[in-house]
């Protein structure tokens, strides 16, 4: 491949290379993140924004409105010193309307169109440092070369959506058709389901395995239907997951709703003990690695823009393996058998949250 990946599976030594990319940029920096917030590592960040954006280059910043309103009075700050901001879809009042629902989950830099990044991290102190009981595990992908450049272009897509400024002299490198690095891309206002598909397409292709990981299991019907299919005819389908969310409880008592459908049909589900599993990645046949913004969720699925990265390819494959095995030796898989006899109680409080799931 001309396209060098690496993958990150620390905040830590992503966010240094982020830095080092940022630092070396000479034309334009471009960060969406679902949540930017500025507590140290964001004050850090966005310092190195400030000093490219004096430098004379075209810096971007892309935030969700929603999720990070509170901190606006930093995003006013950073566009004070040269930092073009904006916020995804800021909400309706008094009233919100039906599309304020629909929200922008991407994770995605761009620089100098040679260099991109997608995956699970957000920019925050925790990712770096762990919850109080447990580090903080995700998954970034890195690229570099021609092909990071239809990352470059989503983010112009989501920075248009949000500016409606139209963006000249960026140049826009497509891939051939042998090309085994894809970017896709879901938007729910145009009822695009590319995640979707793509999964239920893995799942039906996979021969030997498909493994992922998601820190949550609220799978729609046909994801559900696809993955029972592919375990009952002989594919080894596993899916890790967190014990517990980062804030609250209801997103796993909704995942843990669907765990006894999966493991009927032969599914695996492994809960990770070492921390917060927020990783998003799909490894299958020691073929195709996928790493993603997107949760396994009607949210991520119905109600957000999400971004991922497939690469068909088995060395790469062999490396997100690697990972999921890595993850696996600190997991333990739950015995179906175990798990009918669980209390009723936390039967009854599965079906309740997995009733507003979708909003979850």
């Amino acid at each position: 491949m001309d396209c060098d990946i690496s993958t990150y599976t620390t905040f830590g030594t992503f966010y240094q290379r982020l830095l080092s990319d940022i630092r070396n940029a000479c034309q334009h920096v471009f960060l969406q993140f679902f949540k930017f917030e500025p507590d140290a590592i964001g004050q850090q960040l966005g310092a190195a924004l400030i000093s490219k954006a004096r430098q004379g280059l075209d810096v971007r910043l892309l935030y969700d409105d929603f999720v990070c309103r509170r901190w606006r009075w930093y995003y006013r700050h950073l566009q004070s010193q040269g930092v073009s901001v904006a916020g995804f879809a800021p909400l309706h009042k008094p009233l919100p309307l039906p599309h304020d629902y629909f929200r922008n989950h991407r994770k995605n830099v761009s620089i100098d169109g040679a260099v991109a990044y997608t995956g699970g991290m957000n920019i925050a102190e925790r990712y770096l440092h762990g919850l109080d009981w447990g580090c903080w595990r995700d998954t970034m992908i890195r690229l570099q070369g021609p092909e990071s450049q239809l990352l470059q272009t989503c983010f112009l897509n989501d920075w248009n959506q949000c500016t409606s400024q139209a963006d000249q002299g960026l140049s826009v490198h497509f891939p051939t058709s042998e090309s085994k690095i894809s970017v896709i891309t879901s938007n729910p206002i145009g009822r695009d389901r590319s995640h979707v598909q793509h999964t239920i397409r893995l799942l039906d292709e996979a021969r030997r395995y498909a493994w992922f990981e998601s820190p949550y299991f609220i799978p729609t019907k046909e994801v559900m239907h696809a993955m029972c299919n592919a375990a009952k005819r002989g594919v080894d389908v596993r899916v890790l997951q967190p014990p517990r969310g980062d804030k609250g409880e209801a997103c796993q008592w909704a995942s843990r709703h669907h765990y006894r459908e999966a493991m009927d049909a032969g599914v695996r589900i492994g809960i990770y003990r070492a921390g917060f599993l927020h990783s998003k990645i799909i490894v299958s046949d020691d073929r195709v690695g996928v790493v993603s913004s997107c949760n396994i969720d009607h949210r991520s699925y119905r109600l957000c823009q999400e971004v991922a990265v497939a690469v068909d390819d088995p060395c790469y494959a062999s490396q997100l393996r690697d990972i999921f095995a890595a993850d696996e030796a600190q997991s333990s898989y739950i015995d179906p058998d175990k798990w009918k006899q669980r209390p009723l109680a936390n039967r009854i409080k599965e079906k309740l949250f997995n009733i507003i799931s979708s909003q979850l």
